[in-house]
């Protein structure tokens, strides 16, 4: 009787036999047949391979096996956090006394009273500059030249009695030492400006120059410092603006050359990090002024 889904049973069909032995099962071989791949003639004895195991002594993958979604790696599970270890961490950190330099050093609270008067009420304060020192270098040895000079040359005149050319250089001194105290007192005025949205120049005296760049609009920055520059830590800022020519360009000669640009630098890309560190400060301020 055939089966009810085949074709009826008929004891004389000639391909009988070959569809029976067509459709006969495979037969499974388990783990206890043999060793290695299993038994018989043309197998190794090696390492048979099993849905447990991956290959080799080397990290697994996400699945339990080698079939179906072994091949595929789960990224939470096989992603794994860097270990850092608190000594690596050490030199990250500014210790409680202090004795680890900062690499930025504290933003100035108040603006000076020369510099508040340009500032609006919701622009955050950042610090001023006045220019180093070596600025003054011409002036000052002007100065200096110019009372060896005309102090050889009045004591000159003196000497032989001429009274008026003795009165003119005494004065000439006066003028040149005139302008000497001129421009001690314009680099004085002379501040460069960081706020949380511009860079600032005042200068001048009577006439009053300010010149100022946003630091959205600020495409490149740079400073360059010559020899006597990196020796005496000044130097000179190059501020670019979408390649236009504008009124704050050059700077020149700013002390601390590194320490301003890295503070320029992130009061444009790491504002939060400026906030939360002066937040930081008032917070320890306030601590101890309480204690």
């Amino acid at each position: 009787m055939g089966s009810p889904s085949g074709p009826p049973f008929d004891p004389d069909d000639p391909d009988r036999e070959r569809r029976e032995r067509d459709t006969e099962p495979i037969p499974r071989i388990g783990p206890d047949d043999g060793p290695g791949y299993g038994a018989g003639p043309g197998l190794s004895d090696g390492p048979s391979l099993s849905d447990d195991v991956g290959y080799g002594d080397g990290p697994g993958y996400a699945g339990e096996g080698r079939s179906g979604r072994a091949w595929i790696r789960d990224p939470e599970a096989a992603y794994q956090p860097p270990q850092i270890s608190e000594d690596e961490l050490a030199g990250l950190r500014a210790d409680a006394t202090g004795a680890t330099p900062r690499r930025v050093l504290p933003l100035e609270d108040e603006p000076s009273s020369l510099v508040a008067r340009y500032l609006f009420p919701t622009e955050r304060y950042r610090g001023e500059w006045k220019r180093h020192w070596i600025h003054l270098t011409n002036p000052l040895l002007i100065g200096v030249a110019a009372t060896f000079v005309l102090g050889y040359l009045s004591g000159f005149l003196a000497g032989n009695n001429v009274g008026a050319l003795t009165t003119i250089a005494v004065l000439l001194w006066f003028a040149v030492m005139g302008w000497v105290a001129w421009k001690v007192a314009d680099w004085w005025y002379d501040r460069f400006i960081l706020t949380n949205k511009r860079v600032m120049v005042v200068n001048g005296i009577v006439t009053r120059k300010v010149a100022m760049m946003p630091l959205v609009r600020v495409t490149d920055m740079k400073y360059e410092q010559t020899p006597t520059g990196r020796a005496l830590n000044y130097g000179t800022f190059v501020l670019e603006s979408a390649g236009q020519e504008q009124a704050l360009r050059e700077v020149k000669n700013l002390p601390n050359p590194n320490e301003l640009y890295l503070r320029v630098v992130e009061e444009m890309y790491e504002p939060q990090a400026v906030e939360a560190r002066l937040g930081k400060e008032a917070d320890e301020a306030k601590a101890d002024d309480g204690a």
